[in-house]
């Protein structure tokens, strides 16, 4: 199979190893800069440019689309659709995922258990804001956020008041959510791909830490699941229209909820604690599933 992967760098741990396990598999793999595609949008042959030549027809394509270009990424990712290639993950759930507070609506109204959260405007909600999600200490998220940045602990009303009105001053997006103190820092990464759970790993946050990010100098070792933390993560990557995702669970005394769902998860992380070859299993799914106008959006998203 000739297979294109979607990264800006050629260089990053996730790319080279999605490259190693296809030519492992003897499929025939070209990492394509998603911002040096650019699209000739016509109703009679579709197709995307790269450097002044059309890219080849490939029969599949891995979109590894990071936060800052979800825009101009989804756009390329939604012309191969168009084409009929292949991809791993669409646009349109690629959208989902990266719009915190469309995802914790979309798995909300799927019964998927979440934190409480809050979302508003003015800052004269602030005080039934923060009293709505069980009252301090309180969680501020700002919509945007990647990787544990724009994530705040709120120990105290008074603080929550005072972050929620900066940045709302800023005119910022944020969410706020109630505090799972039980989960003592640590949540779960949970690796989906196709129908099922291949690999999870629980990060611990660093002393004094409550964001378990690996970015922030998180930990990561093996970990066995429920089953009802496995089904929260596959019925999860289902309501986002996922094949290939990281979910991210907390536990919590109500039982597992959900706190984000990664579109391009890493797999340095994942791999590295599991000794699983995630990289071949998304192989495994593509080589399983993989043919001309298999979307289910075909672009039409």
């Amino acid at each position: 199979m000739k297979v294109a992967i979607l990264s800006r760098n050629e260089n990053l741990y996730s790319t080279r190893r999605l490259k190693e396990a296809g030519e492992e598999r003897g499929h025939e793999i070209d990492i394509v800069d998603t911002l040096h595609c650019y699209m000739d949008i016509t109703s009679s042959r579709p197709a995307v440019r790269y450097y002044g030549e059309e890219l080849p027809k490939y029969d599949a394509v891995i979109p590894r689309i990071g936060a800052s270009i979800t825009f101009y990424g989804t756009s390329v990712v939604r012309q191969f659709e168009m084409m009929g290639t292949f991809c791993v993950n669409e646009s349109v759930a690629i959208s989902r995922s990266r719009d915190k507070l469309r995802s914790l609506q979309l798995l909300s109204r799927k019964g998927v258990g979440l934190p409480r959260t809050g979302f508003a405007n003015k800052p004269d909600n602030i005080k039934d804001l923060i009293k709505n999600v069980g009252g301090a200490p309180v969680v501020i998220k700002l919509l945007e956020g990647t990787q544990g940045i724009g994530v705040v602990l709120a120990e105290t009303t008074k603080t929550a008041e005072s972050i929620i009105e900066a940045f709302m001053g800023l005119k910022a997006n944020i969410l706020v959510q109630e505090f799972i103190k039980e989960a003592g820092g640590a949540d779960i990464r949970c690796f989906v791909v196709g129908d099922r759970v291949v690999a999870a790993m629980k990060r611990q946050g660093a002393e004094g830490e409550f964001r378990s990010n690996l970015h922030r100098g998180g930990s990561a070792t093996l970990v066995r699941l429920s089953k009802e933390e496995r089904a929260t993560a596959v019925n999860a990557a289902k309501v986002m229209g996922l094949n290939v995702c990281g979910v991210d669970i907390l536990q919590s005394s109500n039982g597992p909820v959900v706190m984000e769902v990664n579109s391009s998860p890493g797999l340095e992380g994942i791999e590295t604690a599991t000794k699983k070859n995630v990289a071949g299993m998304i192989y495994e799914f593509i080589e399983k599933n993989a043919a001309p106008n298999k979307n289910r959006t075909r672009g039409r998203g």
